[in-house]
């Protein structure tokens, strides 16, 4: 069994479209082990963004990641990291195949409804940046 952390970010929130976002990881077979609402400060911000941090367009992504709640969940199922990905699309969601959920629910490349780690370490890493050890159900 593998975990990825997942972000339902802000235009998924404000769209209402979590909950069909959540179904699809769902019907996948995908678990939600946890999950929380958070506002997201300059901080966390900054450490979670740290390889763009200081470059010239992280106050845009900080402003927006900022402007409302995120929902922060952990998945866990077999393969989850890349199966999850895998039903997102890329990145930008004008470049995402309708059938995933960026090119369904996405806008563009900030506006892509949902965050999800790349890697088992990065799934690690985030997990432990977003979640207390006792939010976390064994």
């Amino acid at each position: 069994m593998q975990r990825t952390l997942i972000l339902l970010k802000p235009d998924c929130l404000e769209n209402k479209v979590a909950g069909q976002v959540i179904g699809r990881f769902e019907n996948q077979g995908y678990e939600i082990k946890a999950s929380k609402m958070l506002q997201l400060d300059d901080a966390l911000l900054r450490e979670h963004y740290a390889h763009v941090a200081d470059l010239p367009f992280f106050p845009e992504i900080a402003a927006f990641m900022s402007s409302r709640p995120v929902l922060a969940l952990i998945l866990e199922g077999d393969a989850v990291i890349q199966g999850v990905r895998d039903l997102l699309g890329p990145t930008d969601s004008n470049a995402a195949p309708k059938g995933t959920i960026r090119g369904d629910l996405g806008t563009d490349r900030m506006k892509n409804v949902v965050h999800a780690s790349d890697g088992e370490d990065s799934a690690t890493a985030e997990i432990a940046r977003f979640f207390k050890p006792e939010e976390i159900p064994a």
